[in-house]
């Protein structure tokens, strides 16, 4: 074929206008936007889930579901497996053995915006590196409904979840500016402001001071409510056991036991598995499991 036929067939292809080709590059696809389900319906599934890390099994065999409606609280010593079950339950670690269902399918089978749309992941630390504003902070949460039909519920989302944290007043200051609990509090906001029916928060009170810690819970309490399924890591005992309506005790990649904290926070179970007395008594008003460690002075 002659450089004159190449030519004149190349120019018998239509070519879309400049404007047309760069939106093209960034155009927004199709995703499914995830509904609302009814109390007591699983949002997130493991089953028989393993996870190696560094050559070492830290998951063996666990099963766990969250149900839209809970807080399920997540507990144990140090190394137990449970920033790792939660990362699994996001779908950001690969499972040796078993899977994982986010939604009624297969964590794998939604796209990766699909994904965010589902579920909103607070690690425990919260690192950026540049100088970004408090509320652009939380706008980021927004990114997953770029393009959909809920796109024109950014403002209000944002602005709700910066009063639920008490971080309105410095909305303008820069996050590399603010103390760690209160980059905690921020966090914590981008994730709200997803507005996903599945929260995992990894230790979002480590930070915090006692009000804060109470407004955090308390937050987690008023999602469930709204029909969330919340999972989160703690390391407060009685946080879990005010807060969870289901604890979850881990010890070396196992789930120890599992139900309401009234029933699985005994002496004897987490004197065991945190290898520490401890008693647990009601509290003299609400009954709520108190832990404290056993101390002999």
């Amino acid at each position: 074929m002659s450089t004159r036929e190449r030519h004149g067939l190349l120019g018998r292809v239509p070519k879309a206008p400049p404007v047309r080709r760069r939106l093209g590059l960034f155009a927004v696809r199709e995703r499914e936007l995830p509904v609302r389900r009814a109390p007591g319906t699983p949002v997130a599934e493991a089953a028989g889930l393993s996870v190696r890390l560094g050559g070492r099994r830290v998951l063996d065999d666990v099963s766990l579901t969250a149900h839209a409606g809970e807080v399920v609280a997540l507990v144990g010593p140090n190394g137990a497996g449970k920033s790792t079950l939660l990362a699994a339950l996001a779908a950001d670690l690969p499972s040796e053995a078993g899977g994982v269902r986010i939604d009624g399918r297969p964590a794998g089978s939604w796209t990766a915006g699909e994904l965010a749309l589902r579920r909103a992941v607070l690690p425990q630390a919260a690192v950026l590196s540049f100088p970004f504003p408090v509320a652009e902070v939380v706008r980021m949460g927004r990114a997953p409904w770029s393009g959909t039909a809920r796109a024109d519920e950014d403002d209000a989302a944002v602005a709700a979840a910066m009063e639920a944290t008490e971080i309105t007043a410095f909305a303008d200051r820069p996050f590399s500016a603010l103390s760690g609990g209160e980059r905690a509090r921020v966090a914590l906001a981008r994730v709200l402001a997803q507005r996903a029916p599945l929260l995992l928060l990894d230790e979002p009170t480590a930070a915090l001071d006692l009000r804060h810690q109470e407004l955090v819970l308390g937050i987690c309490r008023e999602r469930s409510r709204a029909g969330d399924a919340v999972v989160v890591v703690l390391h407060d005992l009685g946080l879990a056991a005010a807060y969870a309506d289901r604890a979850v005790v881990l010890r070396g990649g196992r789930i120890a036991a599992a139900g309401p904290p009234a029933e699985v926070f005994t002496g004897g179970l987490l004197g065991e598995v945190y290898r520490q007395p401890v008693e647990v008594f009601p509290h003299p008003r609400t009954g709520v499991p108190l832990v404290v460690p056993a101390r002999d002075l």
